[in-house]
């Protein structure tokens, strides 16, 4: 069966995982589905020790295979901040107000860049998703990267999306990502160029799961 957990506690992540990969798997799992896994204490330095990290824990718990995704913020000013500390950039998070979180996120880096002109306001966000197979179906383990640049608006604007999406100005559309519905963010979203990696590597995942082969392990 092509089965797939989408080891992420974020709604929206899986949402737009989901949609995005809907024509190549046939059931998809969330971390709501196995409330026995732990949560992993995100301490890489890189967004791929992060990916690489939640993924084989959450293949290890289930016996399933996985996609973890760890995306942020790089914000040219700030010298890259808040990076892999996107999520927590403005405090660890409240347990159930993923919206506070946001909106504190966003307070933090509109102050942060206050006085910054638009030229020096550059930003890109990245995306890095680790498709992991557990040992019970030979293991294996990818990466998958994706970019998008862009600058950071002065105001949010938009309703959509999630995270610094309402002031994440994409320069080719003329809008922030919270302008975006979901299908037009993930034509040209990081964790869309990413996505669009690891669905093509799919089939020949499952294909070695079905058959017995061990999956290589390589980044793309």
């Amino acid at each position: 069966m092509k089965e797939l957990l989408v080891a992420t506690g974020n709604r929206g992540k899986y949402l737009e995982i989901e949609a995005l990969l809907r024509d190549a798997v046939e059931t998809f799992y969330s971390l709501e589905d196995f409330p026995e896994i732990r949560k992993v204490e995100e301490d890489g330095a890189t967004f791929e020790e992060n990916a690489i990290k939640k993924g084989r824990s959450a293949a290890l718990a289930t016996g399933k295979p996985v996609i973890a995704d760890d995306s942020g913020l790089e914000v040219d000013a700030l010298d890259g901040a808040p990076g892999v500390h996107s999520a927590r950039y403005g405090g660890q998070y409240a347990q159930d107000a993923q919206d506070s979180n946001d909106a504190r996120n966003n307070q933090k880096l509109l102050q942060a860049l206050a006085g910054v002109p638009a030229e020096k306001r550059g930003a890109r966000f990245v995306c890095v998703l680790a498709l992991c197979a557990p040992a019970t179906l030979k293991g294996g383990e990818r990466l998958f990267r994706g970019e998008c640049a862009g600058r950071i608006a002065f105001a949010p604007k938009g309703a959509d999306g999630f995270g610094y999406d309402p002031l994440f100005f994409h320069p080719p559309l003329g809008r922030t990502f919270a302008e975006l519905d979901r299908d037009a963010k993930g034509r040209v979203s990081h964790r869309g160029e990413a996505l669009k990696k690891l669905a093509a590597a799919l089939p020949s995942l499952f294909s070695s799961l079905t058959s017995g082969e061990q999956p290589s392990s390589r980044r793309k």
